[in-house]
């Protein structure tokens, strides 16, 4: 892909699924890697395996609801390696299941903190990061909880429509500025949430039937859309909300 090679990438949530898998598509290019997630053992993990394919990464502990560890993250980024291009927001928990009137209010707060909040503390600190070097992209993780409903899952639902709102907003402020701002709205991902949402309900199984492809999407199809939304090959695209499902919110 076009623009990538030598470029700076910062990626939230990078030591499992889908933001490994977007860390890797960008060594494979040629980017630089900033490796963010509060998992240390297997953050530190993906930047083992991506020096392992011959590339440059590090790792840095982060929360991304909180906002003095997004703006070390960005800082980590430039320090290392003198610039910012891309950001890859990709980071996002689950919470627990249960009707609107019945959540607990921390449950609600933490979903918010991290999927919403989270990707607002780093379109803050990374904005002005890439303006500097020049302008690049964003990338912002939602889901298709994003485009549509989904019952017990208020808080999920919420923070992922938010997403979307938030990218738009960012797009449309920055687009005369040469920073592009896209969201990504994944479908069923075969990923280690995935995983554990399964055992907690036993749903994916319910929701690949409802699926149309009838499977699970990987984690490199999610990583590789992100990296072409960041590369000069989507030069006109912001403000787009990708949805990757399968054809699920199409029925």
């Amino acid at each position: 892909m076009d623009g990538i090679d030598n470029a700076v990438a910062i990626v939230t949530g990078a030591s499992t699924g889908i933001g490994r898998a977007a860390a890797s598509r960008f060594v494979e290019e040629g980017a630089r890697v900033v490796v963010a997630d509060v998992n240390v053992e297997d953050g530190e993990e993906t930047v083992d395996e991506l020096e392992a394919m011959g590339g440059e990464a590090t790792f840095v502990e982060t929360d991304v609801s909180e906002r003095a560890d997004v703006q070390a993250m960005v800082e980590t980024a430039v320090d290392t390696y003198g610039r910012l291009d891309f950001a890859f927001n990709n980071a996002g928990i689950e919470g627990a299941s249960g009707p609107a009137s019945e959540q607990p209010l921390d449950n609600w707060e933490r979903v918010i903190d991290v999927n919403l909040k989270g990707v607002f503390l780093g379109l803050r600190a990374e904005i002005p990061a890439i303006l500097e070097s020049g302008g690049g992209a964003i990338v912002n993780t939602s889901s298709i909880a994003g485009v549509v409903g989904f019952p017990e899952l208020s808080p999920y639902v919420a923070s992922k429509h938010g997403v979307v709102g938030l990218t738009r907003a960012a797009a449309l402020e920055y687009s005369g500025e040469g920073v592009r701002v896209n969201v990504i709205c994944p479908g069923v991902i075969d990923t280690p949430m995935v995983e554990r949402s399964s055992e907690a309900d036993g749903n994916v199984e319910q929701a690949i039937a409802a699926t149309p492809m009838g499977r699970l999407g990987e984690p490199e199809e999610i990583g590789d859309a992100a990296v072409w939304l960041c590369s000069a090959d989507s030069s006109f695209v912001t403000g787009e909300t990708m949805v990757i499902d399968g054809g699920y919110v199409s029925q």
